[in-house]
């Protein structure tokens, strides 16, 4: 638990003068974390970033991810648990009734304030139908930070007449993020149409020379669009995080 002699003299110095305000929230983001011997839970986290911490699932216990949950919820009205098995949502969904499962992803979520946070619309584009599990993760992630989230899949370069054709809704969008295996091509296309930021995020999607998602990732480190980022292969939860702080600013 957070040491309540810091937080008290702390509250004191604003009190008296002595601490700016702003100053005091800066201090406030970096107050200690909740220790459950298997786990250190950040529950500040929302402070420094918008988000309460989020659980990885894989290689987590059906217990400890269920204790980790009640904590967590216990202080946030939303809850964000990634690469979940069916046998561990159908746990969260027994204790919490409102806990959404998105099989594709194995993400689960608990989402009780939907107050939209961002700015603008938030657009997540995938290559091919194979990339909806990575495209799934961003979308869930975006929408439980606080994001209106256009949905976009199967516009890959293979036939990019479907591409153009969802030119205006890729114009709406403050920030994207485009999922594609293969050979990656995809982020770099939709770089040079929009103004926006584009997160790129490279599946393990593809026949033997993709690597499991490395010929996709080099091609997207290698973009000749300017307005592309990368984030790590699969890594959906990262891209569509970074994207609903971008939003926001």
């Amino acid at each position: 638990m957070m040491h309540q002699d810091h937080l008290r003299n702390l509250l004191e110095g604003v009190r008296s003068g002595e601490v700016a305000i702003d100053a005091a929230l800066d201090r406030m983001s970096h107050l200690p974390f909740e220790d459950l011997g298997f786990a250190k839970l950040d529950h500040h986290r929302a402070l420094r970033h918008g988000l309460t911490e989020v659980i990885f699932g894989k290689g987590k216990t059906a217990a400890q991810i269920s204790e980790i949950a009640g904590r967590l919820l216990a202080k946030s009205d939303n809850l964000l648990i990634t690469r979940a098995t069916e046998a561990i949502a159908g746990d969260l969904k027994a204790r919490y009734p409102e806990a959404e499962f998105f099989p594709a992803s194995g993400a689960v979520r608990v989402w009780r304030d939907r107050t939209i946070r961002g700015k603008g619309k938030l657009a997540v584009v995938c290559a091919g139908t194979s990339d909806i599990p990575v495209a799934e993760e961003a979308q869930v992630t975006a929408e439980v930070m606080g994001n209106e989230v256009d949905a976009i899949h199967d516009i890959g370069v293979a036939g990019i007449h479907r591409l153009i054709a969802n030119s205006e809704r890729l114009m709406a969008a403050r920030v994207i993020v485009v999922c594609a295996g293969m050979e990656g091509a995809l982020p770099s296309a939709v770089g040079g149409m929009v103004s926006a930021p584009v997160i790129a995020v490279p599946t393990s999607v593809g026949y033997g020379a993709s690597f499991q998602g490395l010929a996709a990732l080099l091609g997207m480190l290698n973009s000749c669009a300017s307005n592309v980022t990368v984030v790590n292969i699969d890594n959906g939860f990262g891209a569509g995080y970074v994207a609903s702080l971008i939003n926001r600013l």
